[in-house]
């Protein structure tokens, strides 16, 4: 490991330790983590599974994600809007996911905040997230150094409850945040840091 947290693989590019190993984890993090999401189903997608990652790791989410594209419709709020209980019995059934009902609850109750957020002022849901956007963003050296909140997370978070969302806690929002780019929280010694386009390296 070198001294900025990070790990030089074998094709000679840094990444967190988190990234190193698994190459699922790897794939993920060199071509998509931290890139910007700014579409309303892409947003959803992601809202709903970081609500199912709580208390999971992310690398089961993450090799769980065809089957809940599957199981969920591909992730259209639109369609997951109408879920009733037949839908609701067929997810808790369905071994490829996560089978929590509280969460599969909160898929449906979110896709169907998605689309009253149409119709607010305050816009869509991929600008009504985006509008959260800090001034700044971390500049990490370790891991440690990576916070696990922030003042706009939990504002975020406030802000999705009170337009009806669940499962949206200020950590869960700060990791969304990361993961689409809001913030860039790439260690300063990883080859992926400032790739984004939205902050500076």
């Amino acid at each position: 490991m070198s001294d900025a947290g990070t790990v030089v693989g074998d094709d000679g590019l840094a990444r967190p330790v988190w990234a190193a190993s698994d190459p699922l984890l790897q794939h993920y993090y060199d071509t998509e983590w931290g890139m910007p999401v700014r579409d309303e189903r892409g947003l959803f997608e992601r809202l709903s599974l970081e609500a199912f990652q709580s208390g999971l790791s992310w690398a089961t989410i993450l090799r769980k994600r065809p089957a809940f594209r599957a199981a969920f419709d591909g992730f259209d709020p639109e369609v997951v809007a109408r879920y009733g209980d037949d839908d609701v019995a067929r997810l808790m059934a369905d071994a490829g996911i996560v089978r929590n009902r509280a969460k599969v609850l909160a898929t449906i109750t979110n896709a169907r905040a998605t689309l009253d957020l149409r119709d607010d002022p305050d816009g869509d849901l991929a600008r009504f997230v985006w509008s959260f956007r800090p001034a700044d963003t971390p500049r990490p050296q370790t891991p440690a150094d990576v916070p696990t909140s922030s003042p706009e997370s939990l504002a975020l978070s406030k802000a999705l409850k009170r337009k009806g969302f669940v499962f949206v806690g200020p950590t869960t929002m700060y990791a969304l945040m990361e993961a689409v780019g809001i913030v860039d929280t790439h260690l300063l010694g990883s080859h992926r840091r400032g790739t984004s386009g939205v902050w500076p390296g």
